[in-house]
């Protein structure tokens, strides 16, 4: 009868094998990935148990899967590394930057901890549970000589018996009285309600600024990554002003050269991190062009969550290619209107903006100027009074009253210092997007002109992104202008204005 078992040669082959593997797995990132048992979907009925059954992954590593794997393993060694990573929904971003990174950055260096935050705890603790679950495959031990230890191995925190430390948490549960070397952030917004909400992107802001950032020791890094539901989510508020879907090494608002990963799921720039030609969608080996097609048709969710551009790229409500920028005004027979958008806190929130738009002789529209600022009341109130005296007495004002008695006294009050100009107020009524329709009907059939200047810019950015981008008074102050400028009859003088004079 044969003998079934290996022979020492097999045997003393097999080990050399093991190894050699895990020799590779300790010196790069990439053969850790392919070493392993990377999990997937979990076995059980219940995705929130709290145990260690998962379906291996169905698809082996793609190219934007070793791209995110070397750039996180890079940013996690460098200090102060920031890297933020924009992928498609389903493109594999959670598994590799969130469970396989985590897994090799708490066992390849004695005593490092690590804080992975997403927009709940069942998330998190989901991607906790995962990187646990490689920590306990046999080749772990071999390869770290690191495992769980026996009294802290839940998975929203658990400790290696390297004196590494791993925590997950929500982004708005608070992680006070921890430290940390590295903070992943996965997912911070829910999903379309939640963007959509003002009161939700301060609270993770906040939660990034005040509770995530101040966990970090000396040196500390940040992963970001997220699809991009709104223009003012948490990525919005730090990529650079303007910014359209590069990547590269990119000076933020906040101070700090974030490295963005922007994966398209059909290349539309040419800074692609992949190298891939215009036109060209990510991972090919997995999803098909009939997977793409249904979801182009939608313009919004596909420039958001598979783009990475919240707003789509010709606009939602405002065309705004459509205007005609001019070098030169007309000499006379321009009807203008300055329209005010009112804010009142120095240097933060939203901001006051004044647009100068005219009616030319032949009905076409024109953008003459458009000031703004984050101001106080008081230096808002001067800017007012400022640009009216430019102005001239010529170009009417118009001016929003908020409800109740503290509108009425703001414009009663704006409109004594404006005396001898031309003022009106009037109560917002409607939404924003009611009150813009008009206007933006002119933008898009090609009917308005607007002179070249510095403001053009940001114009243009904010007219493209309305109603969903994270300012609006610009266009509440050109729907003003142009709702006093379609008013066909004599003008009249507000109660103020008479009160004034």
């Amino acid at each position: 009868m044969p003998n079934s078992k290996p022979s020492w040669q097999e045997q003393g082959d097999g080990a050399a094998s093991e190894l050699l593997v895990r020799r590779k797995a300790r010196a790069d990132i990439l053969e850790y990935a392919n070493a392993i048992e990377v999990p997937g979907r979990p076995q059980g009925d219940d995705p929130d148990a709290d145990d260690e059954q998962f379906e291996p992954v169905e698809t082996a590593l793609a190219a934007h899967h070793r791209l995110i794997l070397r750039r996180v393993d890079e940013t996690s060694l460098t200090p102060h590394g920031r890297l933020m990573i924009f992928t498609p929904p389903g493109a594999g971003k959670s598994t590799y930057a969130s469970v396989v990174f985590p897994s090799r950055y708490l066992g390849a260096v004695a005593g490092r901890r690590l804080i992975l935050a997403s927009y709940g705890d069942a998330l998190a603790n989901r991607m906790g549970r995962r990187t646990r679950s490689i920590i306990r495959q046999p080749r772990y031990h071999g390869i770290w000589s690191a495992a769980l230890t026996s009294g802290a191995q839940a998975a929203h925190a658990f400790t290696l018996t390297n004196g590494s430390e791993y925590l997950v948490c929500g982004m708005l549960a608070g992680v006070t009285g921890h430290r940390a070397n590295g903070v992943v952030i996965d997912d911070p917004i829910k999903g379309r309600e939640q963007a959509n909400s003002a009161v939700v992107r301060d609270k993770v802001f906040d939660a990034y600024e005040d509770d995530l950032k101040t966990r970090l020791a000396p040196g500390g890094w940040i992963v970001l990554i997220q699809t991009r539901w709104h223009e003012d989510d948490l990525a919005g508020r730090i990529l650079p002003t303007g910014w359209n879907g590069e990547s590269g090494h990119l000076l933020c608002r906040d101070g700090n050269v974030w490295e963005v990963l922007c994966l398209q799921a059909r290349c539309e720039t040419d800074s692609d991190p992949l190298g891939r030609a215009p036109g060209e969608y990510v991972w090919p080996e997995w999803f098909t062009l009939k997977h793409w097609a249904q979801f182009e048709g939608n313009p919004r969710t596909w420039a958001s969550l598979y783009q990475q551009l919240p707003v789509p790229p010709e606009g939602d409500l405002f065309r705004p290619e459509a205007i005609v920028p001019i070098d030169i005004l007309p000499t006379s027979g321009i009807d203008w209107v300055r329209g005010w958008d009112l804010a009142s806190i120095e240097g933060d929130g939203d901001y006051t903006a004044g647009a100068k738009l005219g009616r030319l002789a032949d009905g076409r529209y024109v953008i003459g100027d458009v000031i703004r600022g984050q101001w106080g009341p008081d230096r808002r109130d001067a800017v007012i009074s400022g640009t009216t005296a430019l102005d001239g007495a010529r170009i009417r004002i118009s001016l929003p009253q908020d409800p109740g008695q503290a509108g009425k006294t703001q414009v009663l009050y704006l409109t004594r210092e404006l005396a001898g100009y031309r003022v009106v107020s009037s109560p917002e009524t409607g939404d924003k997007v009611t009150r813009a329709e008009p206007f933006a009907a002119q933008v898009n059939a090609g009917n308005v002109l607007m002179v070249r200047a510095d403001w053009n810019p940001a114009l243009v950015s904010e007219l493209r992104a309305f109603p969903y981008g994270a300012h609006d008074d610009q266009a509440d102050a050109l729907s003003r202008a142009f709702a006093q400028l379609i008013v066909r009859r004599p003008l009249r003088i507000s109660d103020a204005a008479l009160t004034a004079v």
